[in-house]
């Protein structure tokens, strides 16, 4: 599934956790954003309508639940939209400001959210699944879900012109020349592939679901300098290098987009995997991960 070129919401460079296959585990860089809940919401990405729009109509109702809400940049355009969001996050920073904004937040993981007997026909997470244990988070899903409701989880995914990606690896070589983690090197659909395939198996782990599909849309949107330096500095990445060497490597990220006329053009991947909750299942009721070789009834 694809839509156009051009949302009504614009994006960033997405965080991309430092251990793709146990990202959850590393959660420290995830709670880290609160620090600047404005910088953060202002700079951080939104979503194609289609998504949106795609994800609304292939739910049974407008009750949401938005995991890792943050400020709520996922969950405004659904409420936006006509569905009714209550969100958890870790961050009680981040939780406070999206309430400022008119969203309904509360302050948990959510493998340990009480959800107090309220269910729902969908729940989202926006760029935060990864920082979810992914079994454990399908299976507190399915938990909430009304029978047919459904787990949408996605994330922005770039795709630099290969110009781009030159200039911008060329730039962390020089500054960061020890680092084995070069956001540019190679396309970034090649690290977030083990994000998709880890939801798709956490989902069909718990037996509670239908197959999961991956639905992706196309965008993209133009950046200012400063714009592009903004969103840089809000990511995980960059809380976990020293202050020295990440003013050092905006510095000369910021020289080559003046090189290029002071603003250039970024194209993003919207990536959804999603399924839908089985009719079989009672919300509320406790959910197990399948056994080595047990197989999902659906």
């Amino acid at each position: 599934m694809t839509s156009g070129h051009v949302p009504t919401h614009s994006g960033h460079m997405p965080t991309l956790p430092f251990s793709e296959s146990e990202s959850h585990q590393h959660r420290q860089a995830a709670e880290s954003f609160g620090s600047d809940a404005e910088l953060y919401d202002r700079a951080r990405p939104r979503y194609p309508d289609a998504m949106v729009e795609a994800i609304i109509a292939a739910s049974p109702g407008p009750d949401l639940l938005d995991v890792g809400m943050g400020t709520g940049i996922s969950a405004r355009p659904f409420q936006a939209a006509g569905c009714k969001v209550l969100g958890v996050d870790v961050d009680p920073r981040m939780a406070a400001f999206a309430r400022h904004s008119g969203l309904d937040a509360e302050v948990a993981t959510f493998e340990a959210w009480d959800p107090a007997g309220r269910t729902f026909d969908a729940v989202t997470a926006g760029q935060t699944w990864h920082w979810i244990d992914p079994v454990a988070g399908a299976a507190k899903a399915a938990e909430v879900l009304r029978p047919g409701g459904r787990l949408a989880v996605f994330w922005n995914v770039f795709r630099p012109s290969p110009e781009i990606a030159k200039t911008f690896s060329e730039v962390h070589r020089r500054v960061m020349p020890d680092s084995q983690r070069n956001p540019w090197a190679k396309p970034a659909i090649e690290g977030y592939s083990v994000l998709f395939t880890n939801a798709a198996d956490g989902i069909r782990q718990t037996s509670a679901f239908g197959d999961p599909q991956r639905w992706q849309f196309n965008w993209e949107r133009p950046y200012l300098r400063d714009e592009w330096l903004d969103q840089l500095r809000t990511g995980g990445d960059a809380s976990q290098i020293p202050p020295t060497t990440l003013e050092e490597l905006l510095e000369g990220i910021g020289a080559a987009i003046d090189a290029l006329g002071g603003t250039f053009t970024m194209h993003y991947t919207a990536v959804v995997v999603t399924a839908a909750r089985a009719h079989t299942h009672q919300p509320g009721a406790a959910v197990r991960p399948l056994r080595a070789g047990q197989r999902p009834a659906y």
